[in-house]
Parts: structure tokens; C-alpha cells; sequence
């Protein structure tokens, strides 16, 4: 008997033929997800090529990172990790392969600073820097530093990173087509009482990677499937038209952020787009930007589920046709409910109805239920294969025997089938002699910023 079942078949037998007619849109055919695997990498290879770079949807844009970990790095590094609106400072002491000690510290960046001048941010960035410093007896030390910087950045070197747009509910005058690297040495510089060398400027994915790196040394690509959706990859210099500067003739390869959320701004992914993805995009703060990443991220998968959940109660085959102001509020229904649904044994729906009650849908059926969870699987399922596709896509083009995909965000860290769903829909449609793994990574975008300067560092001295 075969126990394995695939998932989108546990509960087939609960949902109702009607709602799971109507969920067929949500389900990706092995036809569709070959056809997206395709447009993805033809939108890849348009990044990495200089002529055809400007209007590609998937940037790739060039890291200059090009030495991975090898586990003998050592010593005492800073990464401070600015992303949203807090920042963390970390002081990492690598010893031996595999051993570490890190402290870190999270300060607020209130309002009147995200909203005021890049030189207040980057001043309030300093002073919390030497605090911190002092505060773990490094303030006398020259330390090396990584800066996770996770907001879209041009780079033209490892040290040197212009700022495209501010994200995230930043605004800070003067630094939009500035150098971000620059602007913080000049902020350190300005009160000239502590030693830091800045070694690495790099985005969250890159940290992913570089992080799984030090303990595997197979990790090619690094995956975020959190509120946002990214991957970068290890690709060969001789592909990357627009890697500027000198080529060092004994580093054949560097890493590429692909910045792949923006896959289906063109309209590549219509031909698989709902109506419940047009309606998010509809009514998103960038309407027809970051296409992919609407369809994949926790930002969004909540919604998804609620806008299919709503028109479903409003068509009278969920509830009894009775819904509630809850539900059919904007944003109401939160992805980690998605999770939480899905999280039930099969056959059981306590945590389900515990969120329905949250919902004011108390009349709810174990038929009602049933169908819930089944349309939560559909928008999960349907994340997990988009990814899927696309790091399928990019181990094939890597075309290396073994690699491990390091991968961090709370998608996949907490829903319970998600890390499932990805291993068997991309050993579907990798090369059936490509060996692969999928590595939770552990602080992408603090450790591996410490780790970018730690190997900058080797190859330096």
C-alpha cells in the first residue's frame, strides 16, 4: 500500500466537489510549472545580458561576491543588519570550522529618522555602532564589518552599493542614487572614535547563502520565501555581461542576486494569474510590480485564501452563505492562519475552527471546515510550486552534480508542509542526476554578513 500520499490528495475526500472545482485554477499542471521554469530562465538570461539588461523583469543583478566560506575563517567580525525599521548590530567570534560566538543588539529607527536626511539615519547608525562597541569591550579593536542592506541595490563592487529606491516606509533624503557604504563610512568617520573597516555591502539572500555555506560547503543558492520573495545563485563570471570592473582570471564564478519577485511584471505569468491575484495587485501600494512575489509570499497568501474564502460565502457554498465583517474586511485574514489550518490532523479541525471563531464564523460546519482547509492548500501548494519551479530552474542551469539551497523565511520556516511540497515538486523537474538539499538557514542576514567580511578578509590579507 502506498502510504506516501501527495498532499493536495490528503483531504480530497472532505472538500466538496463544487469548492474543489473551483480551486482548479489554484493548481499548477506539470505542463504550466515546465512553461514557467522556461520564461524564468529566458527572463534570467535577459538580466545577466547587457543589451537586453534594462528591460528584463528579473534583474540579476551582479554581487561581487565571489569567494564562498571554506570554514577556516576566524576571528572577530561586526554585521549590522538593516532591513526594516529596526536594525541589529553583531559581533561574531568565529573560532573553529563550525564554532562561533555571536552577541547582537536591536535598536529602533523612530520615525522622524526613517522620514528625515540619510545623514541623521546613518549618524543614529554610527552612534548605536560604537555603543555597541563599547558595550562589548571591541571599542579599541579594528574590526571588519558586513552591511546587510536588504533594499534594492546597484551594486558595482563588494564595497560599493547604490541606493535604486527607498522601500518599506523609508524615505531619507539624499541617499536614493548614493553609495550606502560611503554615506556610513563618512557617518563613522564624522565622529572618529571607532575603527571599523567596512568589507561587504550584501542583500538578505546573499547572507542566506553565505550563512549555509560555512556549514556546507555544496549551498549554491540562497532562497527567502518570507514576507518577500528572493534567490540569488552561484553563476559563472563568463555569463554576466554586466559584472564591471577587473576579472580575476583564478574566480570563475560570483553570485547573482536575482531580485526574481518581479518575474510577471511583463506579463509572464498571466497565463496562470487569477482573479484573486489581479485583485491583490489591484489594490497593493505597487500595483504591477513584484507580480511573482504576490503569488508566493507571506505578505500575501493570507489574502489569498480570504478573497477565494469571500466569493465562495458570497456564492453560498461556504457558511451557509453567511459570512462576517471580519472576513470580508481587507487583510483580515493573516497568513500564519493558513498554517496554523493546515496544521490540523486530518479529519480534526481544531486549530481551523479556532480561527473561524477569531473570524466571527462560529456557525461553521465540519463541511465548511473541510473546505477551508482545502482552499488554504490550494494557495500554499501553489507558492510551494512557483518556488519550486524556480529553483528547479536554477540547479538545472548550475548543471553541478550536489547542491544544497540554503533557505530562510517565515513561510517556510513555519508552514508545515512547505519544506515537503518543495522537495518532491523539484525533484520532479531537476535533471534526475543532479543530487539536491534544502537547508534551513540560521541567521542569513546577521551571520552571513559577518562571514561575507570574514572571507573578504581572506582573500584580502
Amino acid at each position: 500500500m502506498d502510504l506516501v500520499k501527495p498532499f493536495m490528495d490528503l483531504h480530497v475526500g472532505e472538500a466538496s466537489e463544487v469548492i474543489r472545482e473551483q480551486c482548479q485554477e489554484l493548481i499548477l499542471s506539470d505542463k504550466q510549472i515546465e512553461e514557467i521554469m522556461r520564461r524564468l530562465l529566458k527572463e534570467i538570461n535577459k538580466g545577466l545580458n547587457k543589451a537586453t539588461h534594462p528591460e528584463a523583469d528579473i534583474k540579476c543583478f551582479i554581487t561581487y561576491v565571489q569567494d564562498l566560506p571554506n570554514g577556516k575563517e576566524k576571528g572577530k567580525f561586526l554585521a549590522l543588519d538593516l532591513g526594516g525599521t529596526n536594525f541589529r548590530v553583531l559581533l561574531i567570534h568565529l573560532k573553529d570550522e563550525n564554532d562561533f560566538e555571536m552577541v547582537s543588539k536591536i535598536y529602533a529607527i523612530p520615525q522622524s529618522i526613517m522620514l528625515g536626511s540619510g545623514t541623521q539615519l546613518f549618524d543614529h547608525i554610527a552612534e548605536c555602532l560604537a555603543n555597541f562597541m563599547k558595550e562589548h569591550s571591541v571599542y579599541e579593536e579594528k574590526l571588519p564589518l558586513g552591511f546587510t542592506f536588504s533594499f534594492p541595490l546597484t551594486q558595482l563592487g563588494l564595497t560599493k552599493g547604490i541606493l535604486a529606491r527607498w522601500t518599506k516606509g523609508f524615505n531619507c533624503s539624499g541617499v536614493v542614487g548614493e553609495d550606502v557604504v560611503q554615506l556610513l563610512k563618512d557617518a563613522i568617520a564624522r565622529r572618529g572614535d571607532v575603527q571599523i573597516e567596512i568589507c561587504a555591502i550584501l542583500n538578505d539572500t546573499t547572507g542566506t547563502l553565505m550563512s549555509c555555506a560555512w556549514k556546507n560547503h555544496n549551498c549554491r543558492i540562497g532562497l527567502i520565501v518570507g514576507t518577500g520573495s528572493n534567490a540569488c545563485y552561484v553563476e559563472r563570471v563568463d555569463n554576466c555581461e554586466m559584472f564591471d570592473g577587473p576579472k580575476d582570471p583564478n574566480k570563475k564564478h560570483v553570485l547573482i542576486n536575482t531580485e526574481w519577485g518581479a518575474f510577471g511584471d511583463n506579463g509572464m505569468l498571466d497565463f496562470v494569474r487569477t482573479e484573486y491575484d489581479r485583485e491583490i495587485d489591484h489594490f497593493s501600494i505597487n500595483p504591477g510590480r513584484q507580480i511573482q512575489e504576490k503569488m508566493i509570499s507571506g505578505m500575501y497568501m493570507g489574502e489569498l485564501a480570504r478573497l477565494a474564502i469571500v466569493k465562495f460565502t458570497r456564492a453560498g457554498l461556504l457558511f451557509g452563505g453567511v459570512g462576517s465583517d471580519i472576513l470580508f474586511k481587507r487583510g483580515q485574514f493573516f497568513t500564519k492562519y493558513v498554517s496554523e489550518i493546515e496544521s490540523d490532523k486530518p479529519g480534526t479541525y481544531m486549530y481551523c475552527r479556532d480561527v473561524l471563531d477569531e473570524l466571527g464564523l462560529e456557525h461553521a460546519t465540519d463541511e465548511d471546515c473541510a473546505n477551508v482547509r482545502y482552499i488554504c492548500e490550494c494557495v500554499s501548494s501553489r507558492a510551494a510550486h512557483l518556488v519550486s519551479a524556480g529553483i528547479a530552474a536554477l540547479i538545472n542551469k548550475m548543471d553541478e552534480k550536489s547542491v544544497t539551497v540554503g533557505v530562510d523565511g517565515s513561510v517556510y520556516r513555519f508552514h508545515p508542509k512547505f519544506h515537503d511540497l518543495m522537495k518532491a515538486k523539484i525533484r520532479q523537474f531537476v535533471k534526475p542526476d543532479i543530487s539536491f538539499d534544502l537547508m534551513l538557514s540560521e541567521d542569513g542576514s546577521g551571520r552571513g554578513a559577518a562571514l561575507v567580511a570574514a572571507v573578504a578578509c581572506r582573500e584580502a590579507h
